[in-house]
């Protein structure tokens, strides 16, 4: 097996197992669990669990081809790296920027929610200053040392857990003492009566995938810790592995103990079901409470876009030359790449104004649908990367092996050709597939063009 390379890695291992662990749940759980849960399952009954559990296995598969390739050189601060490295530098320039934007995009979202529910308590606050006053306290977190940020990332983790097994095992208990809510009694006759795979139509059921796959976006983050990680070639397995068991617990779990306390076509999409299931409980401050959670969830969402977002604009730094890599190739005292970290933060800070000029937030959701599109780009060059990965002299057969990787690699890029395809089907995330489309020719040409040689 060959050693592990820290030659070039100046940032220090300094995230546990533990932490690590955590952070891997806190990239598969985010708001529109707790938010969402309505709708997708308003979209198409029961079966949205088989929706998870597919789109899962899948994304399993990609961090598992992630986690391959890292487990290879746990020094690389990002997988982007294999993308430059396998595929050539126009692939991996163009990843790069994409990736780095469309982590953005998610940040200003992010900090968009934020200010909503912290308006919950305080609705007199203006929302521009509880975002920039949050963006400064999540930045700060990310600034002080990497194992500090670890360490708030697995709280923030441990919060979103606890409300989600609070609900599965409110689940169970409704289930055993047969439970009235006021449509009914909790039991699997929720679920199994009448069931159908497609009782709104398969349509809906093929516009739950892209749903479900933004709900999964994020799920790559564990392995961008990997450079800072303790022990990484025992640690990072472990955390990938029990990815899909999550997914079950956690995703597929809660859908269950929802549908089985609830007939689901009783479901108002535009509440949260956490907020009812708990007020069934006469929790009376339940709203209260799950926002709350879904505040620390955003909250959560936006200290690793940051830590991602940083360390992704750290190597793209690391990787061009003159004044953009003298000012940005640099490592703090306390061993972060602080100015990469506060330039990131400083663009996610735009979001505050976009919202208040309504013809520029209309703009802007056009331009954050292109990234959800442009993720799929990104995960498609990563299993492309992890083909060729495969057939170069790098390749590592007592590694963390992908399982039958000659087949999973075709057919979760596949997978994600489907997502893209199936954006179609709604008006709300069409735009993003044009903007996809448009934003591979004008930046894939300019790419090409910029390392042609």
């Amino acid at each position: 097996m060959k050693k592990i390379n820290d030659s070039q890695n100046k940032m220090k291992r300094a995230l546990s197992n533990r932490q690590v662990q955590l952070i891997a749940i806190g990239g598969t759980i985010g708001t529109g669990l707790f938010l969402g849960s309505s709708r997708s399952i308003a979209l198409t009954g029961p079966s949205i669990m088989l929706v998870y559990f597919v789109a899962g296995i899948f994304m399993f598969m990609l961090t598992r081809a992630m986690g391959e390739m890292l487990y290879m050189d746990p020094s690389q601060h990002t997988f982007i790296n294999f993308i430059t490295k396998y595929l050539g530098r126009p692939f991996g320039f163009f990843s790069g920027w994409t990736y780095w934007l469309s982590i953005i995009f998610m940040g200003m979202s992010e900090l968009t929610a934020v200010g909503i529910y912290f308006q919950f308590w305080f609705p007199k606050l203006p929302m521009w200053l509880i975002q920039l006053a949050f963006l400064l306290v999540i930045m700060s977190i990310n600034l002080i040392t990497v194992k500090f940020f670890g360490e708030a990332e697995f709280w923030f983790a441990m919060i979103k857990i606890s409300a989600i097994l609070a609900l599965i095992l409110t689940g169970i208990f409704m289930l055993a003492v047969h439970f009235k809510t006021p449509v009914g009694y909790a039991g699997l006759s929720n679920i199994t009566t009448a069931f159908q795979f497609f009782p709104n139509g398969w349509t809906k059921f093929v516009m739950a995938f892209p749903m479900v796959f933004f709900a999964y976006q994020g799920i790559e983050f564990v392995g961008i810790t990997t450079s800072e990680t303790k022990n990484p070639r025992k640690v990072l397995p472990r955390a990938i592995n029990q990815i899909i068991f999550r997914i079950l617990i956690f995703y597929i779990g809660a859908l269950l103990a929802i549908m089985v306390i609830y007939p689901w076509r009783s479901l108002d999409p535009q509440q949260s079901p956490f907020v009812w299931v708990f007020k069934l409980l006469g929790i009376s401050w339940a709203a209260g409470l799950i926002n709350f959670v879904v505040l620390t969830a955003a909250a959560s969402a936006l200290n690793s876009v940051l830590y991602s977002a940083g360390r992704h604009l750290y190597q793209l730094a690391l990787d061009s030359s003159g004044s953009f890599k003298h000012h940005f190739a640099v490592i703090s005292q306390k061993s972060v790449p602080a100015r990469a970290i506060c330039f990131s933060a400083l663009t996610v800070a735009i979001s505050p104004i976009i919202y208040v000029i309504p013809s520029v937030q209309d703009a802007f959701s056009v331009i954050a649908s292109v990234s959800s599109g442009a993720y799929l780009l990104i995960y498609i060059l990563t299993l492309c990367a992890h083909r060729k990965y495969i057939d170069s002299p790098d390749y590592l057969p007592d590694g963390f092996l992908m399982p039958k990787a000659k087949i999973f690699d075709p057919l979760t890029i596949a997978f994600m050709c489907f997502i893209l395809l199936s954006m179609l089907f709604q008006s709300s995330t069409r735009p993003a597939v044009i903007g996809t489309v448009v934003w591979i020719v004008v930046f894939g040409s300019y790419s090409l063009a910029k390392h042609k040689n």
